[in-house]
């Protein structure tokens, strides 16, 4: 490899590694944003369920048990909610580092033979291990059937 390819295999390598972190950040955004809009949709049709329950109420009496008894539903299904939402969040996480994780270690093999030093360890070969440890170490604490007691009630 001639020193005149140097930069541009440099310049190259580092564009490569922009649109992978873009293209991260925007996938990890629109799996937020799809599960902003599910628990949304949720949110609207148990308020819907509500108002026809208020609607049925045949008396005062029945009308005014609505309110604690949609307490205790609402209760129940924001519990669980969060749960899913923890899980969603760490799964998330962890597949947008891992993808980063990628990304980076792409970056250092081209990063490495672009300047001609294909044997060389590079002093950041490890940068995101730990850093993704925590976040499989969290979604194997968060794993369906380990918090399967916390909402029974």
């Amino acid at each position: 490899m001639s020193n005149e390819t140097i930069p541009l295999n440099l310049f190259k390598a580092n564009l490569e590694l922009q649109l992978r972190l873009q293209r991260l950040v925007q996938e990890n955004g629109q799996q937020w944003l799809e599960n902003a809009t599910r628990a949304g949709k949720d949110g609207i049709a148990e308020s819907g369920a509500e108002i026809e329950s208020l609607l049925k109420a045949q008396n005062w009496q029945e009308l005014a048990t609505l309110p604690a008894q949609a307490f205790w539903r609402q209760f129940q299904h924001h519990v669980g909610g969060a749960q899913a939402l923890t899980q969603v969040a760490i799964k998330n996480q962890t597949s947008f580092t891992q993808g980063l994780q990628k990304a980076i270690q792409d970056w250092q093999k081209s990063v490495t033979q672009a300047v001609g030093q294909g044997d060389a360890v590079l002093p950041f070969q490890d940068i995101f291990k730990q850093w993704g440890a925590v976040w499989a170490s969290a979604q194997d604490k968060e794993a369906p059937g380990k918090t399967g007691g916390r909402n029974a009630g």
